[in-house]
C-alpha cells in the first residue's frame, strides 16, 4: 500500500536489515535522538512505497512530508540541518572539508572493498587485504581525536563506525599497528547512539 499522505507527515526512513550505508542513517538519527518510521526493506521484494518514492528502489531512503532523499550523504547533511542539536559537523569550514574529504574517500575506495568482499568470488580475497592494509596505513588518523579528527561525534564518524563495525563479519584482522582504530570503535560501539541504530541482524555481526 502506498503511503497516505498522514502518514508521509512522519519522518519515515527505508532502511535493509544489514546495510552498511543504512547504518549510517541510523546512526546519525540515532545521534541527534531523532524518533522516526523504520521500514525494513527486502530489496528483492521492494514494498509499494518505496517503489512509489524512489525510482531507483534503493536503500536507504528518508521520506519527509513531501520531500524525500535517496542518497546516503544528501539524507545525512540535511538530517544535520533539519535538526540542528546536536550539531554533527563542526563549525569552522576547514575542519568541515577535512570530515567531508574523508567522507569521499570512504565511500569511493572502502566502501567499495566491502562491496567486493560481499559479493564475494576471484576479487574478494584481495578487496579484503587492500582494505586491511588502508585502514591500517590510515590509523594515525583515529587517535588524533577522541573521535575522527574531531572532539566531538561529527557526520564523518557516522559513516566511518558501521564500517568498522562489520570487519570482523568481513573476514578483516587489524594488525597490531592500527590498534588506534580498534580502540576508535570501541569509544563508540558502546556508546548509547551506536546501540539503538542497529538491527538485530547487525547487532549479531559481532555476536
Amino acid at each position: 500500500m502506498a503511503l497516505s499522505q498522514r502518514s508521509r507527515a512522519v519522518l519515515t526512513l527505508f532502511s535493509a536489515r544489514d546495510c552498511v550505508h543504512c547504518h549510517r542513517v541510523r546512526l546519525v538519527l540515532s545521534a541527534k535522538g531523532v524518533s522516526y518510521d523504520h521500514v525494513v526493506v527486502d530489496l528483492d521484494n521492494p514494498p509499494e512505497d518505496l517503489i512509489e518514492l524512489n525510482p531507483y528502489n534503493s536503500v536507504p531512503t528518508l521520506a519527509d512530508r513531501d520531500l524525500v532523499l535517496y542518497d546516503t550523504n544528501v539524507i545525512c547533511e540535511y538530517l544535520d540541518e533539519r535538526y540542528p542539536h546536536p550539531p554533527l559537523m563542526p563549525v569552522d569550514p576547514l575542519s568541515r572539508a577535512r570530515l567531508r574529504l574523508a567522507m569521499v574517500r570512504l565511500e569511493n575506495d572502502w566502501l567499495t572493498l566491502v562491496d567486493e568482499i560481499e559479493a564475494g568470488g576471484r576479487g574478494a580475497d584481495a578487496a579484503r587485504k587492500t582494505l586491511r592494509d588502508d585502514l591500517a596505513s590510515n590509523a594515525p588518523a583515529f587517535k588524533a581525536s577522541k573521535f575522527f579528527l574531531s572532539p566531538e561525534i561529527s557526520l564523518a564518524d557516522c559513516a566511518f563506525a558501521p564500517l568498522i563495525w562489520r570487519l570482523q563479519s568481513l573476514g578483516i584482522q587489524l594488525p597490531r599497528e592500527a590498534q588506534s582504530i580498534t580502540d576508535y570503535g570501541e569509544r563508540i560501539f558502546h556508546s548509547q547512539a551506536f546501540l539503538r541504530s542497529m538491527t538485530p541482524e547487525e547487532r549479531a555481526l559481532r555476536a
